[in-house]
């Protein structure tokens, strides 16, 4: 059986203009993480209020916020050396979340994620965060709002209960016209539900004696009563199993059209004749997309596996949509010979523009159990 990979870390950016209430939101995520172990990156050290950093305005400087979590103020230029610390073995962190400047610009934080060389990162998006409150006069202060959302894979549309309802649909409607195919929910307080950034780690924690933020209380006295209730109700989640392989041509081409508002897709992907050695491991989110391929393991069930999330999408059509990607019977893995291997392989070809080999386990030990000291001056 082969061994396990060390997984690749989602990186999410969080971004929005000043007063959108992005740290409100950071600190939400970090109260109901349900175990999950969260790297915060703050780009603007500045814009969030944390008593327990005291070296508060220096950049470059790192300090627990307790249950696994860190948090790191950083400029641009030292985001590369960060993520480097934060995806070490000994930091055990499941997802990293980039604070941006209010006055960031954020599609340049992807750019630099998407071009890392990091092997042990996954961009996990660009959440831009709207107040519906001030949207328009933002619009007139920052038009680079426009330019914005329209990179963002997810709108949050924070504040609501600001503004009455009528306004509320003009101001969805108004930004889910700039923001295109991304996903745009509403929120109150930035209480959006985790599971739409990262999957929960449901990790025990039985040591909880250190506070991760200072402000838990406020954010306590602030919330009214009913604002943690239902936060699955602004997204949908679609669920899609098969037993019989994906054409490889066909699932491309759902995915290549995927709708507007799908906001994630993860899972397994089983290609039966396309490569009978691997099954796929798939992610998506926005408009990125990655395959990694791994080795079935002895003895388990050839499935594809995937979930789909997103917001004010069909879910009957994109049920619909996947089983009609299925291989028809000459393509099926039990029955192997009977599919062209030509057009097969010319098929896998779009499968594999997008894959991404997993990143090796880290070497810490040597043939005779010494460290290895490369290692040991990393984790110096």
């Amino acid at each position: 059986m082969t061994p396990p990979r060390t997984p690749q870390i989602p990186v999410v950016v969080l971004a929005g203009f000043l007063g959108s209430g992005k740290t409100t939101l950071l600190n939400h995520l970090l109260r109901n993480r349900a175990g999950t172990r969260i790297g915060v990156i703050v780009n603007d050290f500045g814009a969030i209020e944390i008593d327990a950093m005291t070296v508060s305005g220096q950049v470059g400087s790192t300090v627990s916020l307790g249950n696994g979590c860190l948090c790191c103020a950083v400029d641009a230029s030292e985001l590369d050396t960060f993520l480097e610390t934060l995806t070490r073995p000994s930091a055990r962190l499941d997802v990293i979340v980039i604070e941006a400047s209010g006055l960031a610009e954020p599609q340049e934080l992807v750019r630099m994620l998407l071009a890392s060389d990091n092997p042990h990162i996954l961009y996990g998006g660009l959440v831009e965060v709207v107040d519906a409150a001030e949207f328009d006069r933002t619009r007139q202060r920052h038009p680079e709002i426009d330019r914005h959302l329209a990179v963002a894979d997810l709108v949050v549309l924070n504040k609501t209960d600001r503004v009455g309802e009528a306004e509320r649909e003009r101001l969805r409607a108004a930004v889910a016209e700039l923001s295109g195919p991304a996903a745009v929910i509403s929120a109150v307080h930035g209480r959006i539900d985790p599971e739409l950034l990262f999957d929960p780690a449901l990790r025990p924690d039985h040591e909880d004696k250190v506070r991760q933020l200072t402000f838990e209380d406020l954010l306590r006295e602030e919330a009214p009563d009913g604002h943690d209730d239902h936060l699955h109700a602004s997204y949908e989640s679609v669920d899609f199993t098969s037993d019989i392989p994906m054409d490889p041509r066909r699932f491309m081409e759902f995915l290549d059209s995927r709708p507007d508002g799908l906001y994630r897709i993860k899972g397994f992907a089983d290609f039966g004749e396309g490569d009978r050695d691997h099954t796929y491991a798939l992610h998506a989110v926005g408009r990125f997309l990655r395959f990694v391929p791994r080795p079935w393991a002895r003895g388990e069930q050839r499935l594809t596996q995937l979930v789909m999330i997103g917001a004010g999408i069909d879910a009957a059509a994109l049920s619909a949509g996947l089983a009609a990607c299925r291989a028809d019977g000459a393509e099926r893995a039990d029955e192997p010979g009977r599919a062209d291997a030509a057009d097969v392989e010319r098929a896998m070809w779009g499968v594999l523009r997008y894959v991404q080999e997993q990143a090796p386990e880290p070497e810490v030990f040597d043939a005779h159990g010494t460290a290895d000291p490369r290692e040991a001056a990393a984790e110096a």
